[in-house]
């Protein structure tokens, strides 16, 4: 099935793999990406050293086109770029919008840059400064989300802005890629459902919980830091919410600072400094900023070690119709199988056209 998205990155299926902390690491995408979709690297529970070995790992192992997820506010984010550019990476994406001039440095390297975006106004933006396509979630996708479904933000942006745009939130099948491609999308993206396959290096135990998962069992809070995130009601988010735990996670989230300098390999005058950018323009308290800084190491405790009573579980709602564990490959063979019949029984060719 050929699209602008596939064109653009040159992989056979319109997919994208997300690039989820702790999750997306070089078996994930390696698996991805022989499966002929686009796998992406999350780099921001990485150190630089780390990140180049991972992007190694994953080029031993496959000649197949990959990405790599990097945070726009970090402060070390121009030397994660380099190396991207040097080690010949095929995609960058962003969980923030990029500033006009790492999407100009990346792009004259031949990078192809894909922000990631939660609003209209947002995609107008970097399509205005370069990115070469966006990817939209709506408020159905896991972790930091908004408010607008994708059902509605889709459509909007895809009206609004002239480069292809990858539909995420709420995807999981065959029929969810056909939907997409309908509203005018060129593939979709995908985390949760990547997440529970057998490729990913998710504790069983976790993997169980995601399972269990009814729609009920899946919040949008800002219990945790703040913001807007979607993830599995736990014994934890149900105390923070309560207010009960906030003494409690504010003591662990000062506990485990130092831990989080350690792996992330950032100094604590870097710490301080991506507070201060998690805290620019959200109205967010000294102790938000604190805890939000922190929801990397409440991620690795169940994504890591497996503690589904002390981390959290980043999830999209899209985990309550999840109900198996395939490989990688058996997921993509499944979702281009299923659209293919969706299209076929709707007398429509075999997927859009796309350079």
């Amino acid at each position: 099935m050929r699209t602008a998205l596939t064109g653009l990155v040159g992989v056979r299926h319109p997919i994208v793999q997300t690039g989820m902390g702790w999750v997306a690491g070089p078996r994930l995408v390696t698996a991805t990406a022989r499966a002929g979709a686009l796998g992406i690297l999350a780099s921001a529970t990485m150190t630089p050293e780390q990140l180049r070995s991972a992007v190694r790992e994953v080029r031993s192992r496959t000649d197949a086109p990959f990405g790599v997820n990097l945070r726009a506010d970090a402060g070390d984010a121009r030397e994660r770029v380099r190396i991207i550019v040097e080690e010949g990476v095929r995609v960058a994406s962003f969980a923030l919008a990029p500033s006009r001039e790492l999407i100009a440095e990346l792009k004259d390297a031949g990078v192809v840059v894909v922000p990631s975006v939660g609003a209209r106004r947002h995609a107008e933006k970097v399509a205005a400064w370069g990115a070469d396509a966006v990817i939209v979630q709506g408020a159905e996708g896991g972790g930091h989300t908004g408010e607008v479904a994708t059902t509605v933000l889709l459509p909007q942006v895809v009206d609004a802005v002239d480069i292809p745009v990858v539909a995420a939130g709420g995807f999981h099948d065959g029929r969810g890629l056909v939907a997409a491609l309908a509203y005018g999308a060129a593939g979709v993206a995908m985390g949760t459902r990547f997440l529970l396959t057998s490729d990913s290096t998710v504790p069983d135990a976790v993997k169980a919980r995601y399972l269990a998962a009814t729609a009920k069992d899946i919040t949008l809070t800002r219990a945790v830091d703040g913001l807007p995130h979607r993830m599995l009601r736990t014994e934890m988010v149900a105390e923070l919410e309560g207010g009960g735990g906030r003494l409690r996670a504010l003591y662990g989230a000062v506990r485990r600072a130092s831990r989080l300098r350690r792996l992330s390999g950032l100094s604590r005058p870097g710490m301080v400094r991506d507070g201060l950018a998690m805290r620019h323009g959200k109205e967010l308290s000294w102790s938000q900023v604190l805890l939000a800084a922190n929801t990397p190491m409440l991620l690795r405790a169940a994504m890591v070690e497996g503690r589904t009573d002390l981390g959290i579980m980043a999830s999209g709602q899209v985990a309550a119709l999840i109900e198996d564990l395939p490989s990688v490959a058996g997921l993509v063979e499944r979702v281009m199988a299923d659209a293919e019949a969706v299209l076929a029984a709707l007398g429509a060719p075999s997927g859009p056209s796309g350079d």
